[in-house]
Order: C-alpha cells, then structure tokens, then sequence
C-alpha cells in the first residue's frame, strides 16, 4: 500500500495503546473513531454479519468491494462480523469490553440497554471503560426515543430555519453538518475521558447528540436572543452577500475595518456610498439593503470574477470565488495542504479526504485500508482466545 502521506508506525502516534470497540455506524459514531483510529487507536469496528455498516450500501459501489461513502469513514480500523443474537458471539463481544479502554455507540436511546450492553452492565466487565455514546436528542427527555438523523436535528434545532433572506425557501443543509460536527465532539469527550482515567483511574460515561451540537453551534446567535431578545443573522450583514460576475461568482465579507463600504466603494470604482445618508451606518445599511446590493450586483456583472477579486484584495476586503467540491479539491491550497490522501487498496485506488488535525511529531497515515465486512473476525477471536491485549502491527 503506499500514500502521499508519510506513514508512521502506530505505536509512534498518541493514541497508541488505546483500544476502542466501535459498534458505530453511518457517519456520527463512525467519524468519531475514525479519527481515533487515524492517531493510533486500536479500532475493532463490530458489525452486523451478513449486512455490516448501513453505509456500506448507502450508494451503489462505484468502484472495487466497498462504498466510497464507507471508505471515506473507516480507514485504519479492523472489522469484524458478529451476529449478537447468538449467545457465543455476544459472549465473545463483551469479552472484547472488559479488555477495551473505550466502547462507542450510536444508536437510539434504549438500544445498548436492551442489548444488554448499557453502562452499568458494561461498567461490571471493565470499571475503568469509557463508555461514548452518541444519540439523536439525548438518552432522556421527551425526544430521548425518536430517530434521530442529521437533517432532523437541523430541523429541531433552529439551524434549517436560518437563512441569509427570509424570502428564499426553508431548505436542508447539503453536507451532513450533525453528524460531522456532533462526532468530532464524541471524539473529544472521548480524549477528555481518557485524560481523566490517566489522573484518577476512573471511567465514565460520555454523552454526546446531534441535538446538543447544533444547539452549540449556535452559540452567539443563541446568546443574543437570550440575553438581548435580538437576532443575528451573519449571512444577512448589509456588506456581505454572493455576487455573479461576468464568469462565476465570488463572495464578498464586509467586515472588520473601520468602514468597509467605503473600501467596496474604492474596489467597485464608484462613489463613495459611506456618505449617502441612506448607507450612512450600519443601521441605515440594513434597512436599505436591497438597493445597496442591486449597485453591487451591476457593477460585480460588468467584468470577470479574477478582476474584482483583484481590486477587492487591493482594498484589503475579505472575499474568494465560489468554488464547487470538484474544484476544491484540485486547488493548489488543498493539494499544498495534503489533505488527499491516496492509496493502493485491495482491487480499488483509495482517494480520501485525510485528517484536518496536523501534529508536526504525529502524521496521520493509511495504515490499513478500509476493512472488507468481517476481515479481521478470525484475526481478532483467535487473539482473544490466546489472550492477546494488544494489536501487533
């Protein structure tokens, strides 16, 4: 296998020696430990035989055994197949727990209990596990029970209903915004857990919803109602919007200089509209909006995107073009970055986004593949009937 990145042994990365069981899957739970994984944890994901990871067929395969959409979240684990129904196999799982230092799950309030694999029950195999688990609303309250989705928690949360214009339909976000972000904090309670152990010995349960992130994710906006009774809405500021020009479109920041529209102004080639009483402050700014944007929208569509961006950027104003995904991800800033990583997979080129998180001493690498459904069972049982604590690598 190789890859554009370099390739670090894992008992150099941080999370060397840590052992998760991942009973995760789509995208919350499975971002979560892949990120644990990337940094050196040993995860054993546990899927369902025969079926594995909902997101192993979310989309017909494009190319080789294994969905894009699946590669994309689980490289660097091992996979193994259990059918949980049969008694041996549920025993051998949770002989995995009681040799574990972190379980996570993410399924719907209840589940892991009628599993028989809810905290206390875990708590009695191995005192010192860190129990992660991930849910669409919370384990109580009047939602604990509901399915719980990306899109739903966008709904319930308040973010769907934000938009730059009130008159522009109520849409859902295209880019999973829940799920990413309540996994990333999954994964940081999870190390703030394991940072904990390491000074008292002591487990504990980590509770994470997508709820809860979108709440927090509006923090500011949140603060404001309810200390102000006022909105904020930073897609609808007065000098700020998407403009076309002659050849694509290009966004436009105005903020953070002492007066921006005067800088525009200078960029656009026009009059100095800080002096028109109608865009004279920022109150005034708003109010008259719609006529400040329709002077910029002719002027922007008078010449090319790469020439207002200039003239832009010679006033010192905070704008870029509007890029699709396929053009990002060829971008100079990008491939500088190395955030693609690529590989030599089993039948298939592995072409994925890597880490954001860049430790000078601790590069992430593609230490193993995404895993086929179960190719690690008989690696990881025979182990565990030998006693092996460990994964050798």
């Amino acid at each position: 296998m190789t890859s554009a990145h370099k390739t670090v042994d894992a008992c150099e990365l941080p999370l060397s020696g840590v052992r998760v069981i991942d009973l995760t899957q789509v995208m919350m739970g499975p971002v979560c430990t892949q990120m644990l994984a990337d940094y050196g944890a040993d995860v054993i994901k546990i899927e369902r035989k025969g079926a594995g990871d909902l997101s192993r067929s979310t989309f017909e395969p494009v190319a080789g055994t294994d969905n894009p959409i699946f590669c994309s979240l689980n490289r660097n684990k091992r996979s193994v197949s259990l059918d949980l129904r049969d008694a041996q196999q549920m025993a051998a799982l949770k002989t995995l727990i009681a040799d574990a230092d972190v379980l996570v799950s993410n399924f719907r309030a209840g589940v892991m209990e009628r599993m028989g694999l809810g905290y206390e029950a875990c708590l009695g195999l191995n005192p010192r596990i860190i129990y992660a688990l991930g849910t669409g609303f919370g384990e109580t309250g009047p939602y604990a029970h509901k399915g719980g989705q990306d899109v739903l928690a966008q709904a319930m949360s308040g973010v769907m209903a934000r938009r730059a214009d009130e008159s522009l339909p109520i849409s859902v976000y295209p880019t999973a915004l829940a799920d990413y972000s309540a996994g990333m904090h999954l994964m940081q309670g999870i190390l703030l857990a394991l940072l904990h152990r390491e000074r008292t010995g002591e487990g504990q349960k980590v509770n994470v919803s997508l709820y809860n992130s979108m709440l927090a994710m509006q923090m500011q906006e949140a603060a404001m109602i309810m200390m102000q009774d006022s909105e904020v809405n930073w897609a609808a500021m007065p000098l700020s919007g998407v403009f076309e020009t002659k050849d694509g479109p290009l966004v436009l920041v105005g903020a953070f200089k002492p007066n921006p529209l005067r800088d525009i102004c200078a960029a656009l080639q026009i009059e100095d509209l800080s002096k028109d009483p109608r865009f004279a402050s920022l109150n005034e700014q708003f109010r008259h909006k719609s006529e400040l944007h329709r002077i910029f929208r002719e002027r922007f569509a008078s010449n090319s995107r790469e020439f207002w961006l200039a003239r832009l950027e010679e006033q010192d104003l905070l704008c870029a073009p509007v890029r699709d995904l396929r053009e990002a991800l060829v971008d100079p800033q990008t491939l500088h970055n190395q955030l693609i990583m690529e590989a030599e997979g089993e039948g298939q080129t592995l072409r994925l986004i890597g880490s954001p998180i860049q430790l000078s001493r601790a590069p992430v690498g593609l230490r193993r593949a995404p895993p086929r459904l179960g190719q690690h069972t008989e690696e990881v049982l025979r182990d565990l009937a030998n006693g092996v604590a460990t994964e050798a690598l």
